[in-house]
């Protein structure tokens, strides 16, 4: 009776043992996955320069993308104005284009690089066409077209960094978009001034002319 039930003890002890190795190999199982690699479930999120869900994602990087056209164009743009400009306030507002726009571009390439974005490098067709058509004017006829050109194009862009500064999911962007909208601001403001001080120009030139 002895030796039997010293037998039943040692075969319940190797049972014991058997089913703690299997528990273990469960456990890591479900923490590694089937493959030994970390479980998609429990890494997801992970990464702090990602950004968001897919579709955050897809709005903050369409964003990015727009921002870098549009400011690549208003640099290019501006020393075009710098350079062909007849009035002197055009001159001076084409060059600060050239100077805060480039900043901006700087300061969104180190956001873009460090989520793994590469941005234009060169202005896209459909602003390519727009600057095309304003090289062949000249004297009055350039400064009315490219400040009116400047008004439509910061009005969208002051809505779309609005847009961007309160509801982006990216952090960084977000950040960008907030840093940048005051100098969009200004900007909007400067031209829309310009705007109306050459248009009570020419009215009184209209006007003198007739009498």
């Amino acid at each position: 009776m002895t030796k039997r039930l010293s037998l039943f003890v040692a075969a319940a002890a190797a049972g014991a043992l058997v089913l703690g190795s299997a528990r273990a190999a469960a456990q890591s199982q479900g923490t590694t996955g089937t493959s030994g690699t970390p479980d998609p479930a429990k890494s997801a999120g992970m990464g702090s320069s990602a950004m968001g869900g897919s579709s955050a994602k897809s709005a903050d990087s369409k964003f990015v993308m727009d921002a870098a056209k549009g400011g690549m164009a208003e640099v290019e743009m501006g020393r075009m104005a710098a350079d062909k400009a007849s009035n002197a306030d055009v001159k001076q507002f084409g060059q600060k284009m050239v100077d805060d726009h480039s900043k901006a571009i700087d300061e969104l390439k180190q956001v873009a690089t460090a989520k793994g974005m590469t941005l234009p490098s060169a202005v896209d067709p459909a602003h390519k066409a727009a600057m095309d058509k304003m090289a062949k004017l000249s004297g009055a006829a350039f400064d009315k077209a490219y400040v009116a050109d400047m008004v439509k194009d910061h009005k969208k862009d002051v809505a779309d960094f609005k847009k961007e500064a309160s509801s982006g999911k990216d952090p960084d962007v977000k950040a960008f978009a907030s840093k940048t909208l005051p100098t969009l601001q200004e900007h909007l403001k400067m031209i829309q001034d310009l705007n109306a001080k050459m248009a009570g120009r020419t009215a009184r030139s209209t006007s003198g002319g007739s009498k």
